[in-house]
């Protein structure tokens, strides 16, 4: 839920950018979450949803001792997770526990269509195969829902609490889209916090814990899913955490969303706020997928002041790995940049902002997000006038250029908010 930038929390989400002016409204086991929604089959879906909620109490900043985390890493040294697995795997995973292969398409088909939380919660696969899983280690990989809170324009925000008590933040987005059916995004997480601690970012705040495995990620889609009762068009990785930094997983979470959910490559958008030499081993595996690049400034002494990484990782060598992304992939990069009151907004830095993006070729686009204000921030949501303003000098020199439009909670809105609201210290690493 926002903007789509790595630095995971400063993405505002980039879908995040959910700091619309509409009213929040927590969803709780004996409500409707949505009040005022438009009657589209998605919002409808959503208007008649009852959600439960756990309440089992939540760990702080540090939910074990290294002792008891040693106990719980030996304890689980065993366990695989079903989720992430294709049908081919599970059928020779049936075959080599003594069933028909067939049966791994069952599997299969529960996992991703029956949306399956429990081995133990459907009989259609046998006994002795469900047990023979559990006894090898074998897991769904689902998580509960901790919390859930709604728009009155249809977005979902949904908190999971992971098998380690950890907090990580999910939101789904309707719309409408003019001559087609129905869309709606899965805007999801990479990691629970944000190593890169952008300055304007409520997940860097919350501090880091860790990178997200391969079915942590994958489930997110399938809980917005079973939100909205609708099927998930797009996904953008544009949540809490930077992509980037746990390319392993979300490559092997991409796959398995485009196989296995059936949602296809250019539905997806991977968001990065730049980490060194990833970039190119991103482009060797010539996806079909959307690169989004944050920027938020136009030159290096700037943007250093807003995303500390930056130093490690200048502008210019940034904008090389672009250049050579496109040559290698032929798929456009583009670039987000969050809009800062008095900071990076001004027709210079619009202009400024043209002339470095022409200098590394043509056909450029710039996606701008008006800054989500967060607790404890110092930065300011532009004025229209100032966004219109910095518009207007970027087509003017030809290049082509959308503003984010703002969904949402204006509660809680940006990307990790809601996380630190349940989690008031933040994370040790």
């Amino acid at each position: 839920m926002a903007m789509a930038t790595p630095m995971a929390s400063h993405r505002l989400w980039q879908w995040r950018a959910f700091h619309s002016s509409t009213t929040f409204h927590r969803i709780h086991s004996t409500q409707s979450p949505f009040l005022n929604i438009s009657s589209s089959p998605v919002h409808v879906a959503a208007r008649n949803l009852s959600l439960a909620v756990s309440t089992v109490p939540l760990l702080t900043s540090n939910p074990q001792t290294d002792e008891q985390q040693q106990t719980t890493n030996n304890n689980n040294k065993k366990d695989q997770f079903l989720l992430g697995k294709s049908e081919g795997e599970l059928r020779k995973l049936a075959k080599e526990l003594g069933q028909q292969t067939y049966r791994g398409k069952q599997l299969h088909d529960l996992l991703y269509k029956a949306k399956l939380k429990d081995l133990d919660e459907q009989n259609q696969l046998p006994l002795k195969f469900r047990e023979d899983l559990k006894n090898a280690g074998w897991k769904v990989g689902r998580s509960s829902i901790h919390h859930a809170v709604s728009s009155a324009d249809g977005t979902i925000k949904a908190l999971l609490r992971l098998e380690d008590s950890r907090l990580v933040e999910t939101v789904g987005i309707p719309a409408e889209v003019e001559g087609s059916s129905s869309r709606l995004t899965a805007c999801v997480s990479s990691q629970i916090g944000c190593p890169l601690r952008c300055t304007f970012c409520a997940t860097g705040k919350g501090g880091y814990s860790r990178n997200l495995k391969p079915h942590e990620i994958i489930e997110q889609v399938l809980v917005v899913q079973e939100l909205f009762k609708h099927r998930v068009t797009n996904v953008v990785f544009m949540g809490m955490g930077e992509p980037m930094l746990n390319l392993k997983a979300v490559l092997e979470a991409h796959h398995s969303l485009n196989k296995d959910v059936k949602i296809g490559q250019r539905m997806i958008t991977i968001s990065t706020v730049g980490v060194p030499n990833t970039i190119k081993k991103l482009a060797a595996y010539k996806l079909q997928s959307t690169l989004a690049v944050s920027l938020h400034a136009p030159n290096q002494k700037l943007r250093e002041t807003i995303v500390p990484s930056a130093k490690s990782y200048p502008l210019e060598a940034l904008m090389k790995d672009c250049k050579d992304y496109f040559e290698e992939t032929g798929r456009r990069v583009s670039f987000e940049y969050t809009l800062l009151a008095g900071v990076n907004d001004s027709p210079e830095h619009a202009s400024e902002l043209a002339n470095m993006l022409h200098h590394w070729g043509r056909g450029h686009h710039v996606n701008l997000i008006p800054f989500n204000p967060v607790a404890d921030s110092d930065f300011q949501r532009p004025y229209k006038k100032a966004v219109m303003a910095f518009v207007e000098v970027l087509e003017r020199h030809k290049v082509t250029t959308s503003i984010r439009q703002t969904r949402g909670l204006d509660a809680n809105a940006a990307c990790g908010q809601l996380r630190n609201e349940f989690q008031k210290l933040p994370l040790a690493a």
